[in-house]
């Protein structure tokens, strides 16, 4: 059975890190392009950043560029999103997500990726 399954959520201050974790178990999560999403409150899904399993490359949204980092740990089948210089605009349930994607990855909110893990809340406040 596929699952992801998120961690590390939490509060933090404005200015504060927090770094999300993204188990998968059911396959081979290095087969998978792996994106990490977001979605506020009242708002539309977000694509936040995404790295390839083909040569390891990242992308990211705009809005978390120097602030975020994306990584995958092969050996323990888990993807990371490290996150720094918080802001309160970055409060939401983030998400991660699997595909197997033989052509790169993509933030586009309007991707289905196939695997969806169920969510873990962050909230940056003073």
């Amino acid at each position: 059975q596929v699952q992801l399954v998120e961690s590390g959520g939490g509060l933090a201050q404005p200015g504060g890190s927090l770094r999300l974790s993204c188990v998968a178990s059911g396959f081979t999560s290095d087969s998978y392009a792996i994106g990490w999403y977001r979605q506020a409150p009242g708002k539309e899904r977000e694509g936040v950043s995404c790295v390839s399993n083909l040569d390891g490359s990242t992308m990211y949204a705009d809005s978390v560029k120097g602030r975020f980092t994306i990584s995958r740990d092969g050996a323990k089948n888990t993807a990371y999103l490290q996150m720094n210089s918080l802001k309160p605009e970055d409060t939401g349930v983030y998400y991660c997500a699997a595909s197997r994607a033989d052509w790169g990855c993509t933030v586009d909110p309007r991707y289905e990726y196939e695997h969806w893990g169920q969510g873990t809340q962050v909230t940056v406040s003073p």
